[in-house]
């Protein structure tokens, strides 16, 4: 049975059924409806199989899907979207990024590595959210002790009985008995401390003393070496050999002025380290990962070639197919939290299959992802629906860069109607990026206007019909685009 917080986190899914995941995705993805649909399904078995006897639980494995379609059609947001809707790790990787068994590069087991991570992140953000209000309160009062520190008492000075020079409040002296003594702070010292305090929580609360400097204790690495043995290219499972020598190595801190702004963020990281358990947000993000984890792998179609083709000297693609098999069909990946089950990980594999189809994948891999949804490519109607119907639609984006400046700038519905006749004809005429070309023709429509700002005022700009053809007619009319758009 999934832990208390895992539980919570698939609790989630009761209420996204698949048409309202549909929904969701609808707010920020135009068009593709076979493969919201099938995503949605996905998604939502993971709540009915943790609801299933535990006789088959196990037994019931995800449905892995792939995504069929050309670059910039949706199939990346698509994914990235659902793991936020279910609070879920997730992951993208590119399948074309590894290599096989026997050569230098990253293994396939990297991806659950990196899932894990994930995973991480995601947990420890959740309880740190859960505990920042008493975390914060800890840090007032370590900023506070830093600010004013507490009152020393006063050392009482006692004499030995063959000395006769006069004591002094200055000397520290131990009696004839062997014991030294202090007098307590007076009362009035008490009150003067815990006014002047007070004052400055005060002032703290209200950000008069986020310039303030103060001198923080801060840990020092002890092994400034120990990064270069983590950069690219390094060996798989160096990170855990890094980890443990750190490990052993003795933890030094030294003292550091800071302000009270930087000092703030040092002591609530601190303070969070101290409040969580490690080892059981580790255990939460493994089950986590098991059982509720998403890897979006992309550029599936990069590792698929023709099966029995001539050998070379070049990384066989089967052999990272071969590779991949037993992690999509389930393994347990050992990483530097511990061993993570992939049985019940959702892949999501997309690829646009230009040069090859998903039939030149090995069988056995083939296998392993039953579902299949082929995305259409975008029309002029749905660049139009993408750029206005999404909540954070590109002349949104573009609207809320130039109010930054002070300026407006406002699309007309003619405007975003040449915007899509342009994109289109620049799709057709060079390689089809989909909506990834609404990025090129925008930046160059608004290149001048961007490169103004703001010295050339805050009059409102209007895009319409004839400012898009003025601007991009001599782009839209040379065959030779390659100059203008990528």
């Amino acid at each position: 049975m999934p832990s208390p917080r895992t539980a919570r986190a698939l609790a989630r899914l009761a209420d996204l059924t698949p048409t309202r995941i549909v929904a969701e995705l609808d707010r920020y993805i135009i068009g593709q409806a076979s493969a919201k649909k099938a995503v949605a399904i996905a998604l939502r078995n993971r709540w009915r199989r943790q609801h299933t006897d535990e006789s088959i639980r196990a037994e019931i494995s995800p449905n892995n899907i792939i995504l069929i379609g050309p670059t910039g059609c949706g199939k990346t947001e698509i994914a990235r979207r659902v793991s936020k809707l279910a609070s879920a790790p997730f992951v993208k990787v590119e399948a074309s990024k590894f290599t096989e068994v026997g050569y230098v590069g990253r293994d396939v087991e990297s991806m659950v590595r990196d899932l894990v991570e994930a995973a991480m992140d995601l947990v420890r953000s959740e309880r740190e959210a859960e505990i920042t209000s008493e975390a914060s309160e800890r840090v007032e009062e370590r900023l506070l002790d830093a600010l004013l520190p507490a009152p020393t008492p006063p050392t009482t000075v006692t004499s030995t009985p063959n000395t006769s020079e006069p004591t002094s409040p200055n000397i520290f002296l131990v009696g004839a008995s062997g014991a030294a003594t202090t007098e307590p702070v007076s009362d009035a010292d008490k009150d003067r401390h815990a006014r002047t305090r007070e004052k400055l929580r005060t002032l703290l609360r209200d950000g008069q003393l986020e310039t303030r400097s103060v001198d923080l204790d801060v840990p020092v690495s002890s092994a400034p070496m120990m990064g270069m043995l983590n950069q690219p290219g390094a060996q798989e499972g160096m990170e855990q050999f890094t980890q443990m020598l750190q490990d052993m190595m003795p933890k030094r801190t030294k003292k550091r002025a800071m302000t009270v702004a930087e000092a703030r963020r040092v002591l609530l990281s601190q303070e969070f380290d101290r409040m969580l358990d490690r080892d059981d947000v580790i255990a939460e993000a493994i089950e986590r990962t098991e059982e509720t984890g998403i890897v979006f792998l992309d550029e599936i179609d990069k590792i698929a070639g023709q099966r029995g083709g001539s050998a070379g000297p070049d990384v066989s693609r089967e052999g990272v197919q071969r590779d991949l098999l037993p992690i999509v069909e389930g393994s347990t990946v050992q990483t530097k939290y511990g061993s993570v089950k992939t049985d019940h990980v959702l892949f999501i594999a997309a690829g646009a299959f230009h040069v090859s189809k998903p039939s030149d994948l090995i069988p056995e891999l083939q296998g392993r992802f039953p579902i299949r949804v082929e995305l259409l490519p975008l029309t002029e109607s749905d660049f139009v629906r993408i750029m206005t119907e999404p909540e954070h639609a590109l002349t949104k984006q573009y609207a809320a860069l130039v109010a930054s400046d002070g300026a407006s700038l406002t699309f007309a519905a003619d405007g975003i109607a040449e915007l899509a006749r342009v994109a289109t004809v620049c799709n057709s005429r060079m390689e089809n990026i989909g909506a990834r070309r609404l990025h090129t023709v925008m930046t160059t429509l608004l290149e001048e206007l961007l490169y103004g700002l703001p010295e050339s005022g805050r009059d409102g700009i209007v895009v319409d019909a004839p400012m898009v053809r003025n601007r991009l007619e001599s782009v839209s009319q040379d065959e030779d685009l390659r100059r203008y758009m990528l």
